[in-house]
């Protein structure tokens, strides 16, 4: 299968497809004029890619997840350790997300936003740390 039909049958960019390649996360044959032959193994591999990054998984990550899977002899705990430093990522990327919404909004209640050219919402980004 070509590169073009595996995008279209897993939902991945062409770019991104040829990404994995790169960095090696996939490594799909080459027949005789260089083209990709890409096989059913190479797709699994690709759309479990595409649905580990829709959680937010990073390269490395995804990289550990696949040895995983393809490691029969695992232990469950294993994944389950990666997936839980994962959350902790995520509740303290919600955490921060958080803390700015509370900071921005409490400086947009105390702007005025009339004509005055006054601005807490500016002397508090300018403001020294």
């Amino acid at each position: 299968m070509n590169i073009s039909d595996v995008a279209k049958r897993t939902g991945l960019p062409v770019k991104t497809i040829r990404y994995y390649e790169d960095i090696g996360l996939i490594a799909p044959a080459r027949s005789g004029n260089g083209y990709r032959s890409f096989s059913d193994s190479d797709i699994h591999k690709l759309a479990f890619l595409g649905r580990a990054r829709s959680l937010g998984f990073g390269i490395d990550a995804c990289r550990g997840l696949l040895r995983l899977y393809n490691d029969k002899s695992r232990a469950s705990a294993d994944v389950k350790k990666l997936a839980q430093e994962h959350l902790a990522e995520i509740d303290q990327k919600l955490s921060e997300l958080h803390q700015m919404r509370d900071t921005l909004s409490h400086l947009i209640e105390t702007c005025a936003g009339n004509d005055r050219p006054d601005c807490p919402i500016l002397a508090d980004l300018a403001s020294e740390c």
